[in-house]
């Protein structure tokens, strides 16, 4: 075999995994449309991929990701800087919106920045690298608590007792709740000068290999400029990293 059609083998090879990946589960003929291979091809490659446990069948005869792949995602994920990977994706964002685009983690009852992509403008909101927020006044914040049970939500409020950083920080628990779930079912949160005025911010979730909510990116921007078909740009932004970082969901 030629080093030019060895090449054109991966290349295949890389295209149906990537298939794979987007669908879960798929069957030959949706693998070969959606991969622009014929038929036999498909199947050919798709076989030897199995014998190394890299794709497996399902009762149903479906194709789908096999465990094998599993030590390779797990090695790769140790490897992974989140960092490094959303400056990229955060840059391009900033550019598009011309505001500053922040990178969050949760530890505990906090958010914790730990990225920026700093606007242009001289007019501008800038979070410091380092700095912390409460949950319930972060857009971000909003979305993980959505991530956790009623009562893990009810506890929060109960623990840190909800102190308000200006007159439209939520103080309420049960209002904490609802603002939560409703982040969660639109996959995108708002912050409405809930912890500064005049500031208004959008949070989206970054996702892990796992499924598991490991970040936030969000955008701070003077409250009167900010643009409610921003939140398409951001959260095409978070699946795009957290593909990078094993997410296919």
């Amino acid at each position: 075999m030629s080093t030019e059609t060895s090449i054109q083998v991966i290349d295949r090879m890389v295209t149906l995994l990537e298939s794979l990946a987007q669908h879960g589960h798929a069957s030959l003929k949706v693998l070969a449309a959606d991969t622009g291979l014929h038929s036999s091809t498909a199947f050919r490659i798709l076989a030897s991929l199995q014998q190394h446990g890299w794709v497996a069948r399902d009762a149903n005869g479906a194709y789908q990701l096999g465990s094998g792949l599993l030590r390779y995602a797990a090695q790769a994920g140790q490897e992974i800087d989140l960092r490094q990977e959303a400056l990229p994706i955060m840059a391009a964002l900033r550019d598009a919106t011309g505001e500053t685009v922040n990178l969050t983690v949760r530890e505990n009852d906090e958010v914790i920045y730990v990225e920026r992509v700093t606007s242009n403008r001289l007019m501008r909101v800038e979070q410091v690298i380092g700095s912390r927020a409460p949950l319930h006044v972060t857009a971000v914040g909003k979305l993980m608590l959505g991530e956790d049970t009623a009562e893990a939500c009810l506890d929060y409020a109960r623990r840190t007792h909800l102190p308000a950083y200006t007159a439209n920080t939520i103080t309420e628990p049960l209002a904490l709740f609802n603002a939560a779930q409703q982040a969660k079912k639109q996959g995108f949160a708002y912050d409405d000068e809930e912890a500064e005025l005049g500031v208004g911010c959008i949070g989206v979730l970054v996702r892990d290999g796992s499924g598991k909510a490991v970040a936030g990116l969000s955008i701070s921007a003077p409250r009167e400029r900010r643009k409610d078909e921003w939140v398409e740009w951001m959260q095409k932004a978070a699946k795009e990293l957290s593909q990078k970082l094993g997410f296919f969901g």
